[in-house]
């Protein structure tokens, strides 16, 4: 899923995430807990990953019991946990996607940028789409296409 690089897109890609794994079969609880990763990842990616012009990609994909969350931004600044204050109002995000998901990490994307991603364990899917949508997303919303999410 593509996404215009700003903060309204990150409560449309709540949206999505919670459609489409909703949509895969996986319990509520789980999907709780991926939405949770989905959005702090993607607000990391608008506010330290954005560059004008340049769109931000959340991929999943899902096997079993285990989600992987995927958001690729156009920075090849690596992620960093920083350490909020009492009363900081942000800057604990990357601790909160540490501490719910079963592990996480980085890698460089080509030819720019990095990506993000963490696996969430999900509750045993109910039933399976053969051929789970692929979406294209902005600002004014999503047109699914056929295939893969990426």
């Amino acid at each position: 899923m593509q996404f215009a690089s700003t903060a309204r897109c990150v409560s449309l890609v709540r949206t999505q995430v919670e459609r489409v794994l909703r949509e895969w079969g996986h319990a509520p609880s789980g999907i709780e807990t991926a939405v949770l990763v989905a959005s702090e990842l993607a607000a990391n990616a608008v506010v330290h990953g954005h560059f004008p012009g340049h769109l931000f990609e959340v991929g999943m994909t899902s096997a079993d019991d285990i989600c992987l969350i995927e958001v690729s931004d156009s920075s090849p600044r690596p992620p960093e946990a920083l350490k909020a204050g009492i009363n900081d109002e942000s800057g604990r995000g990357l601790q909160l996607v540490r501490a719910v998901a079963l592990c996480t990490g980085q890698r460089p994307r080509r030819p720019v940028g990095k990506t993000v991603w963490a696996k969430v364990r999900m509750a045993k899917p109910h039933s399976r789409v053969a051929a789970p949508a692929r979406l294209h997303a902005t600002s004014r919303g999503a047109e699914a296409v056929e295939g893969r999410v990426p």
